[in-house]
């Protein structure tokens, strides 16, 4: 028995708890893990409010994101007592995630925890972080630097916008970060923003084409926002697209992309490869500020999940959620 966040479905409905879990219902895999860090990105919220259908499999402990110590392997790639950190992988959706204090998970998922990071550290980077490095790395390839002009950051204040911020303006990028609480702007400023704006100036149907406004963006919203997005890039500019919070619908036109030779870039984190997370993790090792991973995240214990889980949703919570399983 172990503790975590258990989901089940059957005739009594749809519910997650903290709960005692059974060793049984862990999955089959090459590496056991004791886990010491999680965190509860936007993904983990639907699935354990179930207002989205993230889980395929039930029971399920959810959990996209995990950082722990091996205490038993049968890969040649980890050891009983390395220090291994997960992100995606279907993990948390169909195969027993972080939300947990043990998991076990197949090798050719995990990576070595980078020195750069504690463990509480990595998880308040987690996939959010993660993805907005992937979003960065696809920025700096399609040639947008920061002498093309502005960058664009909607969903400022989520994990994503949080560190797309950070780590733009650490690379010498001017950020215009667009929020639904502009009474956060302070904070958003703090991180690196040069100006914010009002999400309500994205969010409603919009022209085809706009006023050219941004060499580039990272959109986590989708929807109408991303649409609007695409119509106001400069020319020849990009767009790395990652999340839908808004809505999974893009209603557009192919103006932007075969009149001012927009490229949208879709921005996966889940599936992969080795190679690209590791890159990813390395360029955060060489940007992240460690004061400002605090100032990004706050942590909580996993008897509070759950509520944690539906503030999320509500908006009402700014930046990382770190779940720390020994409180």
């Amino acid at each position: 028995m172990f503790k975590g966040i258990l989901i089940e479905k059957d005739d009594a409905g749809y519910r997650a708890q903290f709960t005692d879990i059974q060793e049984s219902v862990l999955p089959e895999g090459d590496v056991t893990v004791a886990v010491s860090h999680s965190t509860i990105n936007y993904k983990d919220a639907l699935a354990i409010t179930g207002k989205g259908p993230v889980v395929r499999k039930f029971p399920m402990v959810p959990g996209i994101d995990l950082v722990g110590t091996v205490t038993a392997s049968d890969s040649d790639q980890f050891a009983v007592g390395d220090a291994v950190l997960l992100n995606g992988w279907g993990v948390g959706e169909v195969h027993c995630g972080g939300l947990a204090t043990q998991a076990r998970l197949k090798s050719d998922w995990l990576i070595p925890l980078p020195s750069a990071f504690t463990p509480k550290q990595a998880m308040a980077i987690g996939t959010a972080g993660y993805t907005a490095m992937l979003c960065v790395i696809a920025l700096e390839r399609q040639g947008v630097m920061p002498e093309k002009g502005p960058i664009l950051v909607t969903g400022a204040n989520g994990g994503v916008g949080s560190f797309a911020i950070s780590l733009l303006s650490r690379l010498g990028y001017r950020v215009i970060a667009s929020t639904g609480r502009p009474e956060e702007s302070e904070y958003l400023l703090s991180l690196g923003a040069s100006d914010v704006i009002d999400r309500a100036t994205l969010s409603e149907p919009g022209r085809p084409l706009g006023k050219e406004l941004w060499a580039g963006a990272i959109d986590s919203v989708g929807s109408h926002t991303l649409a609007n997005v695409c119509a106001g890039i400069q020319y020849g500019g990009s767009v790395a697209a990652c999340g839908l919070a808004q809505g999974m619908d893009f209603p557009s036109t192919v103006a932007p992309f075969i009149l001012r030779g927009v490229s949208l870039m879709g921005i996966d984190s889940v599936m992969r490869p080795i190679a690209d997370r590791i890159e990813a993790w390395n360029r955060l090792g060489q940007l992240i500020d460690a004061q400002q991973i605090d100032s990004i995240s706050h942590t909580i214990g996993l008897s509070t999940v759950v509520t944690a889980a539906a503030d999320l949703l509500a908006g009402t919570v700014r930046g990382r959620l770190v779940v720390d399983h020994s409180l």
